[in-house]
């Protein structure tokens, strides 16, 4: 898997990424201390409002911020980015109220809404064969997973020595490190269209094609999968382990360290399984068995069956594989369903696409948990995971070829997509491989 690092422009991206989530799991930590310095027992109101913050900035600015950007440099849009993070982060420290820190969340986040998308869309385009780009999502993935293990470690450390407020400095050194990395690379030029669409169109493009394509219907399905079954190990791991098991700060680093690893022995086999075995495949069977699996989790406790320790930390091993089996390839979902010019609209609608399902999750999961107990935030979690895995499953056909064959009725003879398409009725019928675009604009249902 690790071969794919052997390419220095996607290593250097890799590394820019790296370094930047480290940045992010330290202001995670601080953010944390700065909360309760301020709001002291109310600081996970602070929190909980701070995170719902990150989720609309998310939701609501991606599309629009790929939209403004479409025409720029990529290097320079992250470059860019990357300075208003690490600038933002070296003003925390000197916030004085709740609402500032409201606001520079704000702020951070439509940063992080306009770089992530840019950065997912730009590896498609430094790894163009699929064997490579698969490796590249799986490697993201461990990232990712490695991140929320180091991040507090190193934030642990690093407190023995500094006050809570050099962790910003921390932050900001990240973000400064990732836009030098991005600097020292050599990005290949962004497919460009040459449509001069108007400014609305490029906002509800992404989303028009995602929503106008089967497989990315069924992704949109299995996003509220992974975030309904995502938000209750984020959201309530903590009341697990403290409150039902009397646990530890330790345990809950434990339980959350087996989710982690989980994911991470996914990322590990996930390549070479692709290799043998369809996306959709993977992806509803990992779906359906996490749902599944907290489900189960939940009707037992409910009948009074409380499970081990041991049981638990393997359960939440099995959520964290079944998680990242079932995430993990959408990227490939994304860059096979589109043309290249369309490739940042794409993956801005599936950034906000996908935090749209975790908006909905996340206060859910705190809500039921809180007023009717962990075991019935796991059974309706995990029905709302399995109610996203029907719906994939009806919306995502088992036949999904690439090469559709079909027929326009709606060009002109002479329009040079059709030129050498044979006459079929009022229209001509040719085969390609097929994605919504400007001559595509619906899904064919026959032939």
């Amino acid at each position: 898997m690790f071969d794919v690092l052997l390419q220095k422009t996607y290593r250097l991206l890799f590394s820019a990424q790296l370094v930047a989530l480290l940045g992010t799991g330290l202001l995670t930590v601080a953010l944390g201390l700065l909360a309760f310095e301020l709001a002291g027992d109310k600081a996970g109101m602070v929190l909980g409002t701070a995170l719902a913050i990150k989720m609309i900035a998310y939701v609501a600015l991606a599309p629009v911020a790929s939209a403004m950007i479409s025409n720029l440099p990529r290097k320079q849009v992250l470059i860019a980015m990357d300075a208003v993070r690490a600038a933002i982060a070296l003003l925390l420290p000197f916030v004085e109220s709740i609402w500032q820190v409201y606001v520079m969340i704000f702020l951070l986040q439509a940063a992080s809404a306009t770089f992530t998308p840019t950065f997912q869309a730009l590896i498609p385009d430094v790894l163009p064969k699929e064997a490579d780009y698969t490796k590249a999502l799986s490697v993201s993935r461990l990232a990712y997973e490695l991140e929320n293990l180091v991040s507090p470690v190193m934030a642990g450390l690093l407190l023995t020595v500094i006050s809570f407020h050099g962790l910003f400095v921390g932050t900001a050194a990240g973000f400064v490190i990732s836009a030098i990395l991005v600097m020292a690379v050599s990005l290949p030029a962004a497919a460009q269209d040459s449509k001069g669409r108007g400014f609305i169109e490029r906002v509800t493009r992404g989303s028009r094609i995602y929503l106008a394509t089967p497989r990315l219907r069924g992704l949109l399905a299995l996003n509220l999968t992974v975030s309904a079954v995502g938000a209750m190990v984020i959201v309530n791991t903590i009341v697990v382990v403290r409150v039902d098991f009397s646990g530890s700060e330790s345990d809950f680093a434990l339980a959350l360290g087996a989710f982690g690893l989980g994911s991470v022995l996914a990322a590990l086999l996930l390549p070479s399984l692709l290799e043998r075995v369809r996306d959709r495949s993977v992806m509803l069977t990992a779906g359906f068995g996490m749902s599944v699996l907290l489900l189960v989790l939940g009707i037992a406790t409910s009948a009074g069956k409380m499970v081990s320790w041991p049981i638990l930390l393997i359960t939440w091993l099995a959520l964290g594989f079944a998680y990242a089996m079932t995430l993990t390839p959408s990227g490939r979902l994304l860059r096979r369903s589109v043309r290249a010019e369309d490739r940042s609209f794409i993956f801005a609608a599936q950034f906000t696409l996908s935090h749209a399902c975790w908006l909905l999750t996340y206060p859910l999961a705190g809500w039921v948990g809180d007023h009717a107990g962990m075991n019935v935030a796991m059974i309706v979690l995990g029905m709302i995971g399995l109610i996203g895995i029907m719906v994939a499953g009806l919306v995502w056909p088992a036949d999904d070829p690439a090469i559709i064959e079909h027929v326009h009725d709606d060009l002109p003879d002479d329009h040079p997509h059709i030129r050498d398409a044979l006459l079929h009725g009022r229209g001509r019928r040719h085969r390609h491989v097929f994605v919504i675009d400007d001559e595509h604009r619906v899904w064919p249902t026959q032939g």
